[in-house]
């Protein structure tokens, strides 16, 4: 016996009597490592943790993030742990004894940490996807030290919770590498069989248990340790020990239970050998006397059983894949049976038409027993959406050879074609898949309104006509998806096993049934689960006991305070209570007697009686008549019951109040009404909520909260951040494969892509082409797809001829009708539309799949890329699309729209085609060039075909690991909400919600639920909904409205699947309360509903004092027609044009009643003429207004409802308008007015319809016409039949004239209208007559608009001026502005321009003559001349004139030239002829640049496209010069090396004459006959002999006589120097191509291309100066201190590849410039601050004009930059030399410097002779001015300084200025006296006087010999002279 090293001695002792003294260990950490003696221990286990050579990794271990393992090296650098408790991170940490002991070390692993960035494990070569990274992604997996599971920490997780532990493992790097070892001391193993026992035991957790047992069955725990240990126990000879073996015996066969069930194939082989141990340890055990319970032997011998059976299913070979499902037993009984049934359809369900055994919901009486009820329910729900998908299935299968299936519709199911499984996609919820179907047959499809394809609809994908199918439910559903045939799917667990084998060109069979197959799943599974004595209620729900006891948590007494029911409705502030009702603070709830009366709490008898019976009763039943109060009654009840939670309460546990709903809508209202009484611990699950106050309250805001994230278990956060890695990791990887996947969709993959599925005879035959085709040859050379050319889509394709492009103005009229229909839609009024009404209630809020924001562009231009990449041609318009787009941009070839469109459609139509070509088909092809195009299709599909489901195996491994992670993370997110939900009071959910969330329901353990809308609920969802901890349930409905939406009709009606748990009870006798009272309706509604559908339902007298409707004779009318409906094209339902029209109408009556359009709601039947209604009305109009279908209402009311029924035909069929539930809603929404309008005549057939009919007549509430009133004549009256008969009250009231006298005395001249009825509101449109002056001018206005001041002119002397002018007549005199114009003359002389009444004008703009600065006399403003005289520039546009160098006169003007220093450029055309016989398109500019035109030369093979001054590539194929007398040996591009050929040809022309070539030429167009003049014609001189041979130049066409064109082509003039072509005589067309002068033409091509290879230089020379500038550009380092962006430019320039020789000059020359203009910035600063700013703004002039862009310097601009910079030169260094001689430039001297400086600031071109000038007077001004500023020359200065021979900076100068030396160190030691001026000079200690300073000027020094810099640096530049 071994002993645990590494754990307590206390421990050891207890575990191991005989342990052997504790070794003591450095390393305490508890590892596996420390469990193994000394021999079986990893001789590695010292090495550094992290290292990447560490023994015994496994590649799991590199699955946590570098990124978030960076973050935590970050904080620990800082001192600090981003994750508090978390520093071993599996848990360590959480040993609190051990923690303190170790703590130096925890801190030497933090320091550790930063290793591991170095010590990275690489990527391994196995990974499929590294093809794919891009450059700048890094490797997915990234090295982490793995934390290993120690004794102490496994044994704390025996204290958690089974999902804790599990969670904890999976999460845990620790466990692969624990379970790895072979060896193991058996006490650790069996802690591991207990910690991995108990977390299989986990109930929500099914991922974390697969990937916990992934792991054991892979390790060697199970292969060697487990078989290891079971063997041992046959030889254990401690009692105490062999005593504890049958619980690990126990926890053993547990685990491989665990493991068959779930991996049944993967696992067999490893649990069957551990099984056949087993039995001989028992018995071993048994026969020494320790006791085998029996429970324990029944265990294994079951196991045993499953493994027998699955090694005979092995054997036969059906066992293959792990399929996760479990092996059940049979079935003992068919009640029973029920547990073990598929939830999706079987292969016979489908095929065989099996009739499944149903039984029907009992309704009458009681149930057997609680199984046959479960199993009653289950088959029947099963049933519900089976049966549909069956017979449609069936039907379907029936059809296949029915030529019109495409346009067939069957009845059960919804069928699309041609569906393709793209690629997979990753979401929030897994792995989905994009699916694409055939959209041709479903073209009437209004997608946005339609039910196909709702979220959660199950669809049967199948290939096979359904032997093989694939189950998946529609996982996302997006409009403008579905538009273009797509829609994602999610696939269930067995499809996605068979989809590894699916590729995108795969073609299903896709059906669809219309059931929310999430929910009947979600409902299903949990019938199957619920245990029968887990079911509450049972003697009430299952054997129909009517006896009803009270809740059990009221039998410990329960005395309820109603205070906060009586304060809820005070109407003031002082308190309700009188002292009698103090009594009732607290009252016994089962004594009614103690109760407060109806009145204090508002509610009336029947409402009373309800809260009374719901508080009292364990199973509650209130059934509530439309209007009343049934919500209002539920909110009483809640409110009771959070009051006085402490009563259910028990032991201060908390458990929420489940309140379920049947719609969002619902939903929302009840949790609004609790909200008011409870702000805080609500929690709402499910659809999206229209309420601001309850998104406060959804999951998903609930689980973002700052505090419940914070206070997340550890466990769960470090699962968070593990899973998401994972997923971050595999989705990237993903992403790539399925973007590949679905390019191979979207066009013609490049050849290379290929090039691995294509064999290599194949792809020799591919590249090499058609070689036997002549025509081949014209198309061979150029760059484009071979696949292409192939596939008869290449360039050769597009040389066809163009087809008229009618149908893209087709395409264009379609796009501008869409476009209005846009604009049409967009003013109408905004309807719900019902399919996201419906997928509104389906999509759990929580759940809803968030869009990703359009565009991503990083995304797109990733797919565009990749698309670029793998695609030849592609089908979409994201970029050209074909093999013509391709070469566009080097204007090969110009493609036709329609034809692009054509060729696009057809590739779109091979893509989808399904046939192949076999291998064994392609084996037999040598060349795949002589295929015909169907059979080259077939092949390119195989190729593409295997290329797919090569592309597909690569990310299998993706999709599973992100697949498995997202679930996961799903059971992370349920068990989050376990946490939100437990904490609750409230939970409110929809019945989906429910559904869904059965699973924390379980164990959340709500004890009191609260169904609203009980009656709509179908049974099996309420009983999946309650736990067997309910105890009480409150259902709240009315079965008498709307009932459940059963699927199947016969299931509905035969089997009472739609009756619902509510209905049953009340049906049963089960005790109930009914709301007798109504609150809605008036009495005249109300009389349609009592006694037809209630007996008796009493008005509540609030209801008796509703005014009458204005502008009708009744409060309520049925108006009767027979016009017929119409069905709609798509779908099953109907509308009704005549019905549409007349309640629009009606509704805009009602507006014009003064009625706010949120009084009215329009009610119809069917959804068909929901959207018919909206077509009528415009938003402008109707904004407000309701529409709604009456199921969608149920619930609501408005003050006027217009019914609209829908049905009417002359076949009697009334579709649910014969179903009394759906009569009741559709009546009773109305409060105070009711309009309906419908075949009364059909209807009465209905019983029902027929006694309400009944009752209209009898109130004349019912007839052919409405009859309308006018409120202004109540004695008119108006019938209304027909939506025309309103044009008879076009404003509402009647036909007459209204007559009201308005305010302004006019009359109203509008129709009758009730509305303004005091005309406030109204437009008087008539003139306005007022007189509004003096003078009795009226007002021109419209008479409702204001009057204004009066604006007719009349005279006026105006006082200021005396002058008349006309003057508005409201307008005084001396607020006029005089419009003469001004007499004043300004001080210029000129006249003021302005009018007499203004201001005179500060500036004159009177044009004068002035002299510029520049000289030059020019018309200006007037107010310019002064600008002038300030110096101030004003622009100058006289012409330059000046001559260039090029001989032209400069454009420019005296400003553009910078009068005369910069002109600019020439833009004369230049006009010479290149090298390339084209002129040069460039301005003259002194040397041409290279041609840019494309260049013209072309063989019979290609045609060059570079530029014509490039070097043209040589042709290198076979030279085709040919005939049968000789052949050409030689390469297209060399001289040929055969003779002309001189036979006569022996062809005929089209004409039958002979031709008049030669042999092996092109034929001549022309006849010796038939165009004898033309042949004939006298050029050369042999034309007109007989026996005269011609060539036909290719490149013009004209004819010439052979013997004269071939002296003309090879004949070299003596004085002929140009290099160039020879050209056509009569046209002078260069000749290029022609093969009987191709050595002329060569030769003359090989001269020209050396030409350009000397302009152009040489790759070596043009890199050798590359380099060399390079160096020159580094070293001016001025340069890049001055102009460090023009540097960086010159820099980014030389970088370049392709410069030349032309390009390197114009750099070298900006170098230069920019080098010299840096130096004289430079200099500046040593020019006097007055001087400064002129100097800087002349060297800006030339660093404006050195920016200009240009190919390189002309002569002139040379010419014109150097004066110009020479100049500066000059006038920097005089104006530096003046600075150092400050003070000493006066007299003469100053004169002299100021004829210098005035030549030298001039603005003129700086000329030679100003040069000589300038040069003549500065070396005068040298003696006087030396630049050193010594009074000494610059020679004499150099002399002094080198006779003295100190180094720099040991010259000084005092105060005054005076120069002396300090020798030795040059550090001041003693103070003196200045000679000249006896100022202090000198210093002590090394310290000079404050007063006195360095003299740099005597020796350039920068800083004192002896200082700190000068100690730190030894004056850099000695350095660097030594150096």
């Amino acid at each position: 016996m071994w002993r645990k090293s590494g754990d307590s001695d206390m421990e050891d002792r207890r575990l191991h009597p005989e342990a052997r003294p504790r070794i003591p260990q450095n390393n305490r950490r508890g590892t596996v490592d420390e469990d193994l003696p000394p021999r079986a221990r990893n001789p590695a286990a010292s090495a550094p943790r992290g290292g990447a050579n560490q023994p015994g990794r496994h590649p799991r271990a590199n699955n946590n993030p570098f990124a978030c393992r960076q973050r935590e090296d970050r904080f620990g650098a800082m001192g600090r742990n981003p994750h508090p408790g978390r520093r071993n991170h599996e848990g360590h940490a959480n040993e609190e004894a051990r923690g303190q002991r170790h703590g130096q070390e925890n801190d030497t692993r933090r320091r550790n940490g930063n290793q591991e960035g170095r010590n990275r494990r690489p990527p391994r070569p196995s990974e499929n996807f590294q093809q794919w990274r891009s450059p700048y992604q890094k490797p997915a997996e990234q090295s982490q030290q793995v934390k290993r599971l120690g004794y102490k920490f496994l044994e704390s997780l025996l204290q958690k919770d089974p999902s804790e532990v599990v969670i904890t493992l999976a999460t845990s790097l620790g466990l692969e590498e624990l379970l790895s070892h072979s060896f193991m001391k058996p006490n650790f193993l069996e802690l591991i069989c207990q910690v991995l026992r108990k977390a299989c035991s986990s109930k929500m957790d099914r991922q974390s248990i697969l990937h916990v047992l992934g792991i054991l069955k892979n390790s060697e725990f199970l292969r060697v340790c487990l078989p290891a240990y079971v063997v041992g126990m046959i030889t254990e000879p401690i009692p105490d020990i062999r005593n504890q073996y049958p619980e690990h015996i126990s926890n053993i066969i547990s685990l491989l239970q665990d493991l068959v069930s779930i991996f049944p194939s993967s696992s067999v082989q490893e649990t069957s050998m551990l099984i056949s141990l087993l039995p001989a340890s028992l018995n071993a055990l048994r026969a020494s006397g320790v006791n085998i319970e029996e429970e324990t032997e029944k265990n294994l011998e079951k196991v045993q059983v499953i493994i027998e059976h699955l090694q005979e299913k092995r054997r036969e070979g059906t066992l293959r894949v792990d399929t996760f499902t479990l092996v059940q037993p049979e079935a003992e009984d068919q009640a029973e049976g029920y547990r073990t049934m598929p939830i999706y359809p079987t292969y016979n369900e489908v095929h065989m038409d099996e009739r499944p055994f149903l039984r029907p919901n009992i309704i009458t009486g009681k149930y057997d027993s609680t199984a046959i009820y479960l199993d009653t329910h289950f088959r029947l729900l099963r049933e519900d959406f089976v049966r549909p998908l069956r017979e449609g299935i069936l039907e379907l299968l029936q059809s296949f050879e029915d030529q019109g299936l495409r346009k067939r519709k069957f009845d059960d199911i919804r069928i699309y074609f041609d569906a393709r499984i793209i690629t997979p996609m990753c979401s929030a919820s897994g792995i989905v898949y994009k699916v694409k179907f055939d959209t041709k047959p479903l073209k009437f499809v209004r997608w946005q309104n339609s039910k196909r394809l709702l979220y959660g609809s199950l669809v049967c994908m199948s290939k096979d006509n359904f032997e093989t199918f694939l189950f998946a439910t529609v996982s996302n559903r997006e409009q403008e998806d579905l538009c273009q045939g797509i829609v994602q799917l999610c696939f269930n667990d067995q499809s996605q096993q068979l989809l590894a084998e699916v590729k995108p060109s795969d073609s299903f069979l896709m059906v669809e049934t219309t059931a929310y197959f999430e929910a009947y799943r979600h409902v299903l599974e949990g019938l199957q689960e619920v245990q029968e004595e887990d079911v509450p209620f049972q003697r009430n729900i299952i054997d129909c006991d009517s006896h009803v006891k009270e809740p059990r948590y009221l039998l410990a007494g329960g005395r309820y305070d109603f205070t906060a029911l009586l304060q809820s409705h005070s109407d003031s502030g002082k308190t309700l209570r009188s002292l009698e009702d103090l009594r009732h603070t607290r009252v016994d709830v089962l004594e009614p007697s103690q109760w407060p009366s109806k009145e204090a709490l508002k509610l009336d008898a029947s409402q009373m009686e309800a809260l009374q019976f719901a508080l009292t009763r364990e199973l509650a039943i209130i059934q509530g008549p439309p209007g009343t109060g049934k919500t209002y009654v539920g909110l009483k009840i809640v409110q009771a019951l959070l009051t006085n939670k402490l009563v259910w309460q028990v032991n201060y546990q908390k458990f929420p109040i489940l309140v379920v709903c049947y719609t969002n809508h619902a939903l929302d209202q009840f949790l609004e009404g609790i909200y008011k009484c409870q702000k805080t611990s609500i929690v709402r699950v499910g659809g999206r909520s229209n309420s601001e106050i309850l998104k406060q309250f959804t999951l998903r805001e609930l689980r973002n909260k700052r505090e419940f994230r914070h206070n997340l278990p550890m466990h769960l956060r470090r699962a968070y951040m593990s899973i998401i890695t994972q997923m971050k990791e595999s989705e990237q990887e993903l992403h790539v494969g399925a973007q590949t996947l679905e390019c191979t969709m979207r066009g013609v993959l490049r050849e290379q892509h290929l090039e691995k599925y294509i064999c290599s005879q194949h792809w020799k035959s591919l590249m090499n082409g058609p070689v036997q085709d002549p025509e081949w040859i014209c198309f061979q050379g150029r760059k484009h797809s071979m696949m292409l050319e192939w596939l008869g889509l290449g360039v050769g394709s597009f040389t066809q001829s163009i087809i008229p492009a009618g149908p893209e103005n087709t395409a264009q009229e379609e796009g501008d009708d869409e476009e209005k229909d846009g604009e049409e839609e967009a003013s109408l009024i905004k309807i719900a539309e019902e399919a996201d009404l419906i997928q509104a209630d389906r999509v759990i809020e929580e759940e809803e799949v968030v869009r990703p924001r359009r565009p991503k562009k990083e995304e797109n231009v990733a797919d565009l890329l990749l698309a670029k990449m793998l695609l030849a041609m592609r089908l979409d318009n994201a970029g050209q699309g074909t093999a013509a787009g391709q070469e566009a941009a080097a204007g090969e070839w110009q493609t036709p729209r329609s034809q692009k469109k054509k060729m696009k459609k057809r590739v779109k139509n091979e893509l989808l085609k399904l046939s192949t070509m076999t291998e064994a088909e392609a084996r037999e092809i040598q060349d795949v060039w002589q295929l015909d195009l169907n059979s080259r299709w077939q092949l390119y599909r195989l190729w593409l075909q295997m290329y797919q489901a090569d592309t597909r195996r690569k990310i299998l491994n993706f999709e599973h690991l992100y697949r498995t992670s997202a679930e996961r993370m799903a059971e992370l997110r349920l068990q989050e909400d376990l946490l939100i939900l437990k904490n609750a009071e409230v939970v409110g959910m929809t019945t989906t919600g429910a559904a869904k969330y059965r699973q924390i329901l379980q164990m959340v353990e709500p004890r009191i639920v609260i169904v609203e809308e009980a009656a709509e609920v179908l049974e099996a969802h309420t009983i999946a909904t309650l736990s067997k901890a309910c105890q009480h349930l409150i259902l709240i409905g009315d079965h008498q409205q709307l009932r459940p939406n059963a699927n199947v009709y016969d299931l509905a009606k035969n089997f009472n699947l739609e009756v619902s748990l509510f209905e049953r009870l009340v049906k049963v006798n089960i005790p109930f309360v009914r709301l007798n009272y109504q609150h809605r309706m008036r009495p005249e509604i109300a009389r349609l509903l009592t006694p037809h559908i209630y007996q008796d339902l009493e008005n509540h007298p609030s209801v008796l004092k509703y005014e009458d409707i204005k502008g009708v004779a009744s409060n309520i009318f049925f108006v009767e027609h027979n016009f017929p409906e119409q069905k709609i094209q798509e779908g099953k339902s109907h509308q009704n044009q005549h019905e549409a029209h007349f309640v629009v109408e009606l509704c805009k009556y009602f507006l014009c009643q003064e009625y706010l359009p949120s009084q009215i709601t329009i009610l119809t039947t069917y959804t068909g003429q929901l959207f018919c209604l909206r077509k009528l009305m415009p938003a402008k109009t109707f904004a407000g207004v309701k529409v709604h279908v009456v199921d969608k209402y149920q619930g609501e009311e408005n003050d006027i409802i217009l019914l609209s029924l829908v049905r009417s035909n002359q076949e009697g069929k009334m579709g649910f308008l014969q179903i009394s539930n759906r009569i009741c809603v559709a009546l009773s929404r109305a409060k105070k007015g009711m309009y309906c309008i419908g075949n009364m005549q059909m209807l009465a057939k209905v019983p029902l319809w027929s006694k309400i009919i009944h009752t209209l007549r009898e109130n004349n509430q019912i007839g052919p016409a409405l009859q309308l009133c006018c409120q202004n004549h109540p004695n008119t009256h108006t019938l209304v039949s027909k939506a025309a008969d309103f044009q008879k009250v076009p404003e509402g009231g009647c036909n007459l004239t209204c007559e009201f006298r308005l305010s302004c005395g006019h009359v109203c001249t509008r129709a009758c209208h009730p509305y303004d009825s005091s005309h406030k509101e109204f437009q008087c449109m008539k003139p306005c007559q007022k007189v509004i002056c003096e003078d009795g001018h009226r007002c021109p206005q419209v008479c409702f608009q204001e009057c204004q001041p009066c604006e007719v002119k009349v005279p006026k002397t105006i006082l200021r001026c005396g002058h008349e002018q006309m003057v508005p007549c409201s307008v005084s005199e001396s607020d006029f502005c005089c419009q003469e114009p001004c007499p004043k003359f300004l001080s210029c002389g000129h006249r003021c321009s302005h009018p007499c009444g203004e201001k005179c004008v500060q500036w004159c703009s009177e044009m004068v003559s002035a002299e510029l600065r520049c000289g030059h006399t020019q018309q200006v403003e007037c107010g310019q001349v002064d600008t002038i005289k300030f110096d101030l520039s004003v622009i100058c546009t006289t012409k330059c004139g000046t001559t260039l160098d090029c001989g032209h006169p400069c454009s420019g003007s005296c400003h553009s030239c910078f009068e005369g220093r910069f002109h600019e450029r020439c833009q004369q055309p230049c006009k010479r002829l290149l090298i390339c016989s084209h002129k040069c398109q460039e301005p003259c500019i002194g040397e041409c640049p290279p041609c840019q035109r494309v260049c013209q030369n072309r063989c019979v093979h290609s045609q060059c496209k570079k530029r014509c001054g490039e070097l043209c590539t040589p042709c290198v194929e076979p030279c085709v010069w040919r005939c049968q007398h000789y052949q050409c040996t030689k390469l297209c591009s060399e001289p040929c090396d055969r003779p002309p050929c001189y036979v006569p040809c022996t062809k005929l022309l089209d004409c039958r004459h002979p031709c008049i070539g030669l042999c092996g030429e092109p034929c001549p167009k022309k006849c010796r006959v038939c165009h004898q003049e033309e042949v004939t014609q006298i050029f050369f001189g042999f034309e007109d002999e007989p026996d005269a041979r011609f060539v036909q130049l290719e490149d013009c066409s004209h004819i010439f006589e052979v013997q004269g064109l071939d002296q003309y082509m090879n004949e070299q003039k003596d004085d002929e120097v140009a290099i160039k072509l020879k050209v056509c005589p009569i046209c002078q067309v260069p000749i290029r191509k022609n093969l009987r002068y191709g050595a002329s033409i060569k030769q003359r091509l090989e001269e020209i291309e050396v030409i350009k290879e000397r302009i152009q230089g040489s790759a070596a020379e043009i890199a050798a100066s590359q380099e060399r500038l390079k160096a020159l550009l580094e070293r001016k380092t001025l340069l890049f201190q001055w102009l460090p962006e023009e540097f960086l430019m010159l820099k980014k320039k030389l970088a370049q590849k392709s410069l030349s020789v032309k390009g390197l000059g114009l750099i070298e020359n900006c170098i230069s410039f920019y080098d010299r203009l840096a130096g004289m910035l430079d200099s500046l600063k040593r020019v006097h601050v007055l001087e400064y700013k002129n100097v800087k703004s002349r060297l800006n002039q030339v660093h404006e004009w050195l920016e200009k862009k240009r190919l390189s310097f002309t002569s002139q601009e040379l010419s014109d930059l150097q004066s110009e910079i020479q100049r500066l030169t000059y006038l920097v260094n005089l104006l530096t030399r003046c600075k150092m001689a400050e003070g000493k430039v006066r007299g003469s001297l100053a004169e002299e410097v100021h004829s210098i400086q005035k030549v030298l600031m001039s603005t003129r071109k700086f000329t030679q002779e100003d040069e000589q000038l300038v040069q003549e007077k500065m070396e005068a001004l040298k003696a006087s001015l030396p630049c050193s500023g010594l009074a000494i020359s610059e020679e004499e200065r150099v002399q002094i300084v080198s006779a003295m021979g100190f180094p720099r900076g040991h010259w000084f100068k005092c105060p005054n200025g005076h120069i002396y030396v300090i020798s030795e160190c040059g550090g001041a030691m003693q103070r003196g006296k200045c000679p000249d001026c006896k100022a202090v000079i000198g210093g002590t200690c090394h310290t000079l006087e404050s007063s006195n300073q360095l003299a740099p000027e005597m020796d350039g020094a920068q800083h004192p010999a002896w200082s700190e810099t000068a100690n730190n640096l030894m004056n850099f530049e000695e350095i660097q002279r030594m150096m």
